[in-house]
Parts: structure tokens; C-alpha cells; sequence
């Protein structure tokens, strides 16, 4: 079939193969440009392998650091007449480009949060790995289902405490106006807690040392977002945002809890881009659409496999990595500093629908939107019939 993009509001419903293949192939050729990862994981796990950070923690760990790579995600696959999810067809190509450079590699199409999935990646690894010595927590879910009691838990995205009126952009519309959130209630606090905080990690860390398949001297580390003045309403003073403090709570239990063997826990806080989930959330098209333009002027923007790259090097197995007050690995700088942030508050207060286009970067982040599905990529033909159905 010949394959074309289908936008519904913030989401693309369909991908394209040899896009998703070649995005893969262009990050790859990233980390391979660059100096090698030392010291280096050798035997990494990650959970939330297939888009965004994920994909780009997995493709450094084992291009960039030569290491043997177990995946977790939950992705559809294709059929005759409807394609995959994005995440799978860019498994399929990591799975490719890891066999012609020989590089170990397995992935588990599941469901993260069950007992189930944990079970089978600890098989997995007894029988090929031994041990992990890295363990990436790179979820991003909307619901979780408890896999003691079976209840599921959505997540909510609303400010904490008071009403909160911003500018937002609605990319469907194509539309700069006011969006008001409501408040969210106590339930919806917790539930978004139990989705997006620190519990998951907990367990699958708990089942991992459990189990003898942690190594001595293992590092973990989960990924979370925290902005700055424009973007603390809907990130920090919110629903996520006491999610985000579960994270620092999960990760300081989790160096007390494991010290026999030595673990070392962080959360790595990382700068906004376009992601499947960033693209849901109100504000971040309009915030992005501006740190896009700002940055790519200061000559500082830097998409994912950038900047996961420089979370291993400056981070994860750096020397004397930068820590903040809450022992977050920050890789967000470039972002978040004083000059910066100016910069895109004085376009935020002038922005508006007559001079959107013109004051922001819509193109760069529309661009990187399609990319995540596997289009608009150069290289690719998409106007040529190919076969949707892409085995792992």
C-alpha cells in the first residue's frame, strides 16, 4: 500500500516502515559519529524501548557502548491492510542494524506493568544475560493497571490546588487561544501518581534483585521532564507534578533499599521535545514550538539520541556527573538556564494567532511530530507501494 499520514488531534493513527527504519538508521549513524561510551554498560535493560528516549537509550547503549540490549514495549502489529504502531516498526529496524553488527538483542511485546512481563524479562535475562549492570525506566503511559488487586488507574493532567489559565496552540486547528484546567481532585491525584510515579520502577526493580539478575554496581535511572516558569503550572504545581516527586521519593528508596549490591539510582531530567506524549499535553506544543526557535538560534537544540547520548557520557558514566538539589541528573541546562528562558518568555507574552508562524519554529516541531511515525524523512519514497507487514 501506499502510505500516508492520518493526524487525528494530537495523534497520528498509522506509520511508515521504511520511515521508521530510516529514523532509526539516522540515530544509529549519530552515536556511531561519536566517541565510544567509557566506561560502558555492557548488559542493559530497557523498559519503554521503542520511541523517543527509550529508543534512543537502547541504540546507545548497544551502538554506542556495544552492549547487549533486552527491550520492554507495547506495540501493535501490522496487518495486511492496517499498519503497525511506530514502535514496532522501529524495533524491527533496531533488531536489523543489531544483527549485521552482531550485537545481542531481545525484545518482550508486553505489558510493563504486569507481574507477567517482569517474569518473562527475568527468564530471559538467566538465560542469556546473567545479570544487568543498566536498567533504564523510560515509560510513558496513560493508564496502569495494579498487578496485585487489577485495578486500573488513569493519569490526569491538571493543575494542583487552584484553576489555571494559559495560552496553549492547537495543532488540529491550527489555533493560538486560552485553554483553562480545572483543578484536580484528590482521587485524580493519586491516580495519576499510581500511574506516573515511582511504584512501577520500584517493582520491577524489587523483582529484578529478587530474582539475582541485578548486578554489582548496577545503575538505574528514570526519565522525567520538569521545565521551568512557563511550563511549572501543568509540569511542577500538578497532577504530574506530584508524580514527578514520587519519581525523587522512588529513587532515593531505591539507593537505601539495594546498597548489597551497591545500586545506583537516578532520575535524569531531560528537555522538551516532541513526543508521543509531550503532544498531548496543553501547553507543550505552543512551549516547544518557542524553545524550538529560541534554541536552534542559540545553536543548542538537541533532539533525543542527543541528548541521551550525552546522559550516558556527562551522566550515567561520567566521573563527577551534575547533580540538583534532589540528586536528579539534569541534561536539561541547555534548556532551562536564566538567558534561555528570557528569551522565550518575552516570545510567549507576544505571541498570539497572527504572529504564531513567524515568532515560533511550528515547522521544526510538525517536522519532528511526523518523524515519530515515520514521515516526511529524506530518503524515503512515499510514494512508492510497500508492504505494511514488517516481522520482528
Amino acid at each position: 500500500m501506499v502510505i500516508k499520514p492520518k493526524i487525528r488531534g494530537f495523534i497520528c493513527t498509522n506509520a511508515h516502515p521504511m520511515g521508521c527504519a530510516e529514523n532509526v538508521r539516522q540515530q544509529i549513524a549519530y552515536v556511531k559519529q561519536q566517541p565510544t561510551v567509557s566506561p560502558a554498560p555492557k548488559k542493559v535493560l530497557v523498559i519503554g524501548c521503542s520511541t523517543g528516549y527509550g529508543l534512543a537509550s537502547r541504540i546507545t547503549a548497544a551502538f554506542g557502548a556495544g552492549a547487549a540490549t533486552i527491550g520492554v514495549c507495547f506495540e501493535k502489529p501490522p496487518t495486511e491492510k492496517k499498519t503497525a504502531t511506530a514502535g514496532w516498526y522501529n524495533t524491527a529496524a533496531f533488531h536489523q542494524q543489531a544483527e549485521q553488527a552482531d550485537l545481542y538483542y531481545h525484545t518482550i511485546n508486553g505489558d510493563a506493568f504486569s507481574d507477567e512481563c517482569k517474569a518473562d524479562v527475568i527468564e530471559r535475562i538467566k538465560a542469556d544475560l546473567g545479570q544487568v549492570d543498566l536498567v533504564i525506566y523510560s515509560l510513558a503511559s496513560p493508564k496502569r493497571r495494579d498487578p496485585k488487586t487489577g485495578e486500573v488507574y488513569s493519569s490526569t493532567l491538571k493543575p494542583v490546588g487552584q484553576t489555571y489559565t494559559t495560552k496553549t496552540y492547537d495543532t488540529d486547528k491550527d489555533r493560538v487561544h486560552d485553554v483553562t484546567l480545572e483543578p484536580a481532585n484528590d482521587e485524580e491525584i493519586a491516580n495519576t501518581v499510581k500511574v506516573m510515579g515511582g511504584e512501577d520502577w520500584e517493582l520491577w526493580l524489587s523483582a529484578l534483585h529478587e530474582a539475582g539478575v541485578l548486578a554489582p554496581n548496577c545503575r538505574t535511572t528514570a526519565y522525567t521532564y520538569i521545565g521551568k516558569k512557563l511550563t511549572w503550572p501543568i509540569y511542577g504545581h500538578a497532577t504530574i507534578g506530584r508524580a514527578k516527586e514520587d519519581l525523587d521519593r522512588a529513587a532515593a528508596a531505591l539507593n537505601e533499599r539495594y546498597q548489597d549490591i551497591q545500586l545506583q539510582a537516578w532520575v535524569s531530567s531531560l528537555k522538551a521535545l516532541v513526543t508521543q506524549a509531550s503532544s498531548a499535553i496543553p501547553v507543550m506544543p505552543l512551549y516547544i514550538s518557542l524553545i524550538y526557535k529560541v534554541m536552534k538560534e542559540e545553536g543548542t537544540h538537541e533532539g533525543c539520541i542527543e541528548q541521551i547520548y550525552r546522559l550516558f557520557t556527562e551522566g550515567l558514566y561520567a566521573e563527577s556527573a551534575t547533580l540538583d538539589e534532589q540528586r536528579r541528573l539534569r541534561m536539561d541546562g541547555k534548556e532551562t538556564n536564566d538567558a534561555t528562558q528570557a528569551k522565550i518568555e518575552a516570545l510567549w507574552d507576544q505571541v498570539e494567532q497572527d504572529n504564531f508562524h513567524q515568532l515560533a519554529d511550528y515547522e521544526g516541531y510538525h517536522s519532528d511530530f511526523l518523524r515519530l511515525f515515520g514521515f516526511g524523512l529524506e530518503n524515503v519514497d512515499y510514494d512508492a507501494d510497500v508492504d505494511p507487514v514488517v516481522n520482528w
